[in-house]
């Protein structure tokens, strides 16, 4: 996707939707710390449906402590690989009050010397809750990515570095939200909704006249 392309691509975007978020539900640092741990290989639905009981019962690194890692597995345990994202809070929560004073570190290296927090989950902290210009590249983005052209790459990282490099600085601090919430309800991954998509002209998507017949504007 050529320079001129990628602007209007994002402008297309930020047009299309209001100033994106995260749809994980949170109220503080730590909880959207924890609700992104346990994300990983799930929904935020199911996610957001267990943190809405376990939250208002503990949402503090000593609080999920006071609970234990079973009385924690009570809340999570609808959420996909419960038992290690359980030993997981647990591990961090234990770090956070011994090594960071119970506050959420606002820095890679320390984020990705917790439990449970990986390259992705870093990103994500750093840039929902301290406003850091990172880029967190899941499922969603990595096939948007290569499949409109945008920063093709062959993995994670690759498609991450390709991105920070290819997207205007205007639209950097939220372009992790604009690419997820396009690929979640538009340019979905095995029926994109091509007829309703805002940046249809700028994809380079070799498919894209198949899926607009069937998804007329």
């Amino acid at each position: 996707m050529s320079k001129q392309n990628v602007q209007l691509f994002f402008e297309k975007l930020a047009n299309s939707m209001d100033r994106p978020t995260t749809e994980l539900e949170y109220n503080s640092n730590f909880e959207l710390l924890i609700a992104v741990i346990l994300s990983a290989q799930a929904t935020d639905i199911s996610v957001n449906l267990a943190t809405r009981k376990l939250f208002p019962v503990a949402n503090t690194p000593k609080t999920i402590l006071d609970l234990g890692e079973d009385g924690l597995k009570h809340y999570i345990k609808t959420i996909g690989l419960f038992n290690t994202k359980a030993k997981n809070v647990i591990k961090t929560c234990q770090d956070l009050l011994e090594k960071f004073n119970g506050e959420v570190p606002n820095n890679r290296a320390d984020l990705e010397s917790l439990a449970g927090v990986g390259r992705k989950t870093a990103n994500v902290v750093l840039n929902t809750a301290f406003g850091q210009p990172t880029m967190a590249v899941d499922t969603h983005i990595f096939r948007i990515s290569n499949r409109t052209g945008l920063a093709t790459g062959k993995t994670v990282l690759a498609v991450e570095q390709a991105l920070l490099q290819r997207i205007p600085k205007a639209y950097l601090l939220d372009a992790h939200h604009y690419l997820i919430l396009h690929g979640r309800y538009t340019c979905k991954a095995r029926s994109p909704i091509c007829g309703k998509c805002p940046v249809f002209d700028e994809c380079m998507f070799k498919d894209k006249a198949s899926f607009l017949q069937k998804h007329a504007f």
